[in-house]
């Protein structure tokens, strides 16, 4: 009985293997190395994405169906899958996880269909696909993140659709500055004809980079129509006045700071540019430390690091570069860190120069001989020594302490000097004014006398 139940799950399987859906056409071929299984479906009624192809599938083709989306994990059961054709059904949406277990997936083709937009984040789930074709649809828009999942394609045909704006991010990843991109150089073949697109520096640059010498990247077409621009309006892209584009200038808030050990200090650059470059800081010292970057938004043209608890490590070069289409610019900013590594960190004293005494300004007066009060003008009072005796540097404090300690010290006792002999002057004018109106004044002679 165990037997017999064996042969039926084995059989079975095999069933499920190489049954064939319904309305579809499965073809046996090979190409050298192994029987590879196509499965063809184009009949008009089909509505609905089949459940049973088998599961040795190499290529797939629904072609001119009455599909209308495709639901999650269509394809899951498909681990041998490496050619996906989707073409001219009437696919609206697909589902961000349709494609999940595809990781054989080579080509992925959805031309002719009415997709609006297209699950860019879906492509992770297929880390070997390098042809996809989107041509022939809806679409309207290339969000910026699409860059993030189309390292590994080599063939994208977008044309025919209604796109106006080609990101930057795509442009970064399609044309890399030098340094940049990797060995060996990634090669592309790119449809962008017959879309209205904007004819700004990004669709410009493309154009112009793809016709450059050792470019990485070809277009299908390279007879690109501006249909939406500032004055133009179904005009050769050739032809496009692009007088607007500017190279962009970066300007930094200083070119050379100094900053004590432990401090906190902020750079900042400033740039200028159409379009709005992004601005990118660089550290040429073999030091990586981490530091915060604000990276500028839409029409944002600064970018600030900020360092918090300076060290040595943190000296030397930073480079603000800024980028955008029509090129790439950056300035330098020297950090320099100076101080004295010590146990304890003594307060800041705000150091006061005592003036010099070869000025006449300052020149300290002689005082006036008072034999009552000479020993007076040599002492101090209890409160200046107090003053004195807390400027004292005591016995545990280092070096690097004492030097603006005494400074204070002496500071102090000049300047309490001073304050006692000009008080000694005030009291003998002083004195000096009352004897002179309480002396009596001379008899007048009479005129008989």
């Amino acid at each position: 009985m165990y037997l017999l139940l064996l042969v039926h799950v084995f059989q079975s399987s095999l069933s499920v293997v190489h049954s064939c859906p319904s309305l579809c056409a499965c073809v046996s071929g090979s190409n050298g190395i192994g029987e590879l299984r196509s499965v063809q479906c184009s009949d008009p009624g089909i509505s609905a994405v089949p459940a049973n192809a088998p599961a040795d599938t190499v290529k797939l083709r629904l072609e001119k169906t009455a599909i209308s989306r495709v639901p999650r994990a269509a394809f899951y059961n498909l681990s041998e899958l490496q050619f996906l054709w989707l073409t001219y059904n009437s696919i609206t949406s697909i589902h961000p996880s349709s494609f999940v277990n595809l990781k054989a997936l080579r080509e992925l083709r959805l031309d002719g269909n009415l997709l609006s937009a297209f699950p860019w984040e879906g492509l992770r789930d297929m880390p070997r696909l390098r042809t996809l074709g989107l041509n022939n649809n809806r679409l309207s828009s290339l969000p910026a993140h699409a860059a993030l999942f189309l390292p590994n394609i080599t063939y994208l045909d977008l044309s025919s659709n209604r796109l106006t704006i080609l990101p930057a991010e795509l442009l970064d990843l399609w044309f890399p500055l030098p340094g940049q991109q990797g060995s060996p150089v990634q090669r592309r073949v790119l449809g962008l004809h017959d879309n209205p697109w904007l004819c700004d520096c990004q669709i410009s640059m493309a154009m112009s980079l793809s016709m450059s010498l050792g470019s990485p990247v070809a277009l299908m077409d390279q007879l690109l129509t501006c249909s939406r621009s500032l004055g133009q309006s179904g005009t050769l892209l050739t032809q496009a006045d692009l007088s607007r584009c500017m190279r962009p200038s970066v300007q930094p808030a200083a070119t050379s700071v100094v900053s004590p050990l432990g401090s906190n200090v902020i750079l900042r650059c400033d740039a200028t540019g159409y379009p709005t470059p992004t601005l990118t800081w660089i550290k040429t010292s073999a030091y990586t430390g981490k530091y915060s970057k604000d990276s500028p938004r839409v029409g944002v043209r600064w970018s600030i690091i900020s360092l918090n608890g300076l060290s040595y490590k943190d000296a030397g070069e930073y480079r603000c570069q800024a980028r955008n289409m029509a090129g790439t610019s950056e300035a330098p900013i020297k950090l320099k860190v100076v101080g004295v590594i010590g146990g304890s960190r003594s307060p800041k004293i705000k150091s006061q120069k005592t003036p010099p005494r070869s000025s006449s300004k300052y020149r300290k007066q002689k005082p006036m001989p008072f034999p009552a009060t000479t020993s007076t003008s040599t002492s101090t009072s209890k409160k200046d020594n107090q003053i004195l005796k807390i400027v004292t540097p005591s016995t545990t404090i280092n070096k690097a302490r004492i030097a603006p300690l005494l400074a204070r010290k002496m500071f102090l006792r000049n300047k309490y000097f001073k304050r006692r002999t000009m008080n000694l002057q005030l009291d003998a004018k002083r004195k000096t004014q009352m004897s002179i109106k309480t002396m009596p004044e001379p008899p007048v002679k009479s005129a008989n006398a």
